[in-house]
């Protein structure tokens, strides 16, 4: 704007924003600043309002004792009970907002911010998330409760309860055998400092119980946000496969068949289920460590189709699908989605998304 005002008497006006590529309103504008805007006036008192004195009066019965704790409209009540006129309800209102004494009596609802939590898990034993589902019992209102711990990078379920309810007492006694019979502390003590248990915020997941047997096997613990089931999007997903199984039932008819069912279920999911997620293979294999093997001898065969007909393969030779080398909840911006693969490129299907935990 200094500049254009520099060669407006060379150029012109004109010519000169037109090259520097200025507003001429802007230019006329600052030539001709707009006056101060006066203060506004103060509004004159009123003949009818009340003198300091007689405001004074009214703030003193306000805060005397038999009216501390009352509304102005029971103070104005009372005082015309009592053949007494100070002044109205509103004025009342008005003399107390001046001495900033008026706002909201009731408790309100604060609502915290929450995290989203982020995790990240590159191995087994890094971060485990658990849940509690309801099936559907013999009787209408009756409900056997299912608790499961998943390794969000195997897939493998490590440890699972049924029950009669829902109980941190429970929750706390699967999470410490399953820690025990997975050899966290026993093999390698250090291995506590570095798991993480995820949940939602139910209340087992939220007790005491849980958060103290946590803090003495020295694990972290984790929650999701209120009401977001993305922030536990492997136990949701698993809870969903085990639903969506074609055997699962409208209706269990005892607690026998319904442990029966999970643990065939569980059974399928750990040893038989190829996860998409996990490159196709088992979540055993994954958590035991033996993938690097198994896709080792998946090349061998598909490099022996290769030599055997190696026109079937026109861009180049296949590739058995990856295993993804970490695993999120909630990534950063750019990261693709942990349940997101991507397939090779020799192959002609589309990338898909597991449906599955």
């Amino acid at each position: 704007m200094k500049a254009a005002e520099e060669l407006s008497p060379q150029l012109g006006t004109a010519a000169a924003c037109r090259s520097l590529g200025v507003p001429r309103a802007t230019l006329y504008r600052r030539r001709r600043p707009r006056p101060p805007v006066p203060s506004a006036t103060p509004r004159p008192k009123p003949p009818r309002a009340l003198t300091d004195q007689e405001r004074q009066q009214v703030l003193d019965v306000l805060h005397s004792e038999p009216f501390a704790d009352k509304a102005p409209a029971e103070v104005y009540a009372e005082l015309l009970d009592q053949r007494r006129y100070l002044c109205s309800i509103r004025t009342m209102y008005r003399i107390l907002k001046d001495q900033q004494e008026v706002r909201e009596r009731r408790d309100q609802l604060r609502h915290p911010s929450y995290a989203k939590p982020q995790l990240v898990a590159t191995a087994p034993h890094q971060v485990w998330s658990w849940d509690i589902t309801k099936l559907l019992g013999p009787a209408k209102w009756t409900y056997f409760y299912l608790y499961v711990i998943l390794d969000i990078f195997s897939r493998y379920v490590v440890g699972w309860m049924l029950a009669h309810r829902e109980s941190e007492h429970l929750a706390e006694r699967l999470i410490r055998e399953t820690v025990l019979k997975e050899g966290i502390l026993c093999d390698h003590p250090a291995d506590g400092a570095r798991l993480t248990i995820h949940s939602d915020r139910g209340p087992s997941m939220r007790s005491q119980t849980v958060a103290q047997l946590l803090a003495t096997l020295g694990i972290t613990k984790s929650h999701g946000r209120p009401h977001v089931s993305d922030d536990n999007p492997f136990s949701e997903s698993q809870f969903k496969t085990l639903k969506y199984r074609p055997e699962f039932p409208d209706r269990f008819d005892s607690f026998e068949q319904a442990m029966d069912f999970c643990g065939e279920f569980f059974h399928w999911q750990n040893h038989k289920h190829h996860h998409w997620g996990l490159g196709l293979l088992t979540p055993v294999v994954v958590h035991r460590g033996q993938a690097e093997a198994a896709l080792a001898a998946r090349q061998a065969v598909l490099t022996a189709a290769h030599a055997a007909h190696p026109e079937r393969f026109v861009h180049q030779p296949p590739r058995p699908l990856a295993l993804p080398g970490e695993v999120w909840i909630n990534p950063p911006a750019g990261r693709p989605e942990p349940r997101m693969l991507q397939l090779p490129r020799d192959t002609n299907s589309e990338p898909q998304l597991s449906q599955t935990g």
